[in-house]
């Protein structure tokens, strides 16, 4: 554990005040003496010369608030491994809403560091981009969507992640659409057209200016028309790749599928893995998310394990993580690492998109209650 005179708070985790937003040192602070846990640690207290109130070191934890903030790092573990909450609970001897509560904490978490490692990256990336989305659904069939997933060519570093509501596709029995017609609208902020738009967006703050990068996709019609109507077009090449009928298991692949394959297999293989490690993205499955907030909290953890915890590959593991091939970081993190210290929502440049999922403002219309998240001063 960190000594007591070694700690010094950075700025002022009340956002009401002026010195919240501090990035360089000079922050005023005075000490204020200290607590004792229930586990007999001594806990610092610090007083904020900017806005008069008290604060202690553990308002940069991101265990702050909690009762067992043992829990952290073997509930990230079991979520990441595909345990259920109950299972996990059962485990670490606590109640399901527990581990409930704590797997919005950690998607949080994940959604702002996900955010500070783009911010890291703004202007620096150069390698090929391949998007495609991921099709997962919400409380029931009847509310599928998919989840815009960006992958470095090179790195296979995931870069971006967005959520693209849309009606069912597919056949639909007479009994289904009037089931369907019954449904309530969910708001869906552009679908596939708007998710791309918007990933579009933050690719080119990440292409050095005036740089341009190239984009390879499948041939979805609204990646082109996200890219046609898109302001700065000019600077991402856009290459779709047809996906081609394909032949019984086991027949030899065209040219043309060899090509697809080729070209968008980073992303083929960042889907594949999620289908195997979460019960809840897999084809046939009992296991479902029941809002599409908690789905794409979950989505956020698991980018930050792909990025900096599992090797690029598992045939060639002295490639590193990810994060080590763009050069966020010189080795391979821990669960420890990544949860050693809390974020503030409105220090991290987080896009628009992004803070509705924070503050769980996404509703889902067909559960009764919609649970947003409004605490002040805890993650």
């Amino acid at each position: 554990m960190e000594r007591l005179q070694a700690f010094r708070p950075p700025f002022c985790p009340r956002p009401a005040c002026s010195e919240h937003q501090r990035t360089e040192r000079g922050y005023r602070f005075r000490r204020h003496g200290f607590y004792r846990t229930h586990r007999r640690w001594r806990i610092p207290r610090f007083f904020c010369l900017a806005c008069r109130h008290t604060f202690s070191r553990q308002s940069f934890a991101l265990s702050y608030f909690l009762k067992r903030p043992e829990l952290l790092v073997p509930v990230a573990a079991g979520l990441q491994a595909g345990s259920a909450h109950r299972q996990i609970a059962r485990t670490v001897a606590c109640a399901p809403s527990t581990v409930t509560g704590l797997s919005a904490r950690l998607g949080r978490h994940a959604l702002l560091l996900h955010g500070r490692a783009l911010n890291e990256l703004r202007g620096r990336t150069t390698e090929p981009f391949v998007l495609d989305h991921f099709e997962v659904f919400e409380f029931t069939q009847d509310y599928p969507f998919g989840v815009a997933t960006v992958v470095g060519a090179k790195s296979w570093f995931w870069y971006l992640l967005d959520p693209a509501p849309h009606r069912r596709s597919g056949r639909v029995s007479p009994l289904q659409s009037v089931r369907l017609a019954s449904r309530l609208a969910r708001p869906r902020f552009g679908g596939y057209a708007g998710s791309a738009a918007r990933v579009f967006d933050r690719m080119t703050a990440l292409v050095p200016s005036p740089g341009a990068v190239e984009v390879r996709c499948d041939d979805h019609p609204a990646y082109r028309r996200a890219w046609t109507r898109h302001a700065q077009r000019r600077r991402l090449s856009l290459r779709r790749f047809r996906n081609p009928k394909r032949g019984p298991k086991g027949s030899p692949r065209s040219a043309t599928a060899r090509a697809r394959d080729e070209a968008l297999f980073p992303v083929d293989a960042l889907h594949q893995l999620l289908r195997h490690t979460g019960a809840h993205y897999r084809r046939e499955t009992i296991a479902f998310g029941r809002r599409l907030n908690a789905v794409m909290e979950r989505l956020f953890l698991t980018a930050v394990w792909r990025n900096f915890m599992k090797g690029v590959s598992e045939n060639r593991p002295s490639r590193g993580t990810p994060g080590m091939q763009v050069g966020l970081t010189p080795r391979r993190w821990t669960w420890r690492q990544i949860l050693s210290r809390r974020l503030f929502p409105d220090r991290e440049d987080v896009p628009e998109i992004g803070r509705i999922l924070y503050r769980r403002d996404w509703p889902t219309p067909l559960l009764p209650s919609n649970r947003l998240h409004r605490l002040k001063y805890a993650q």
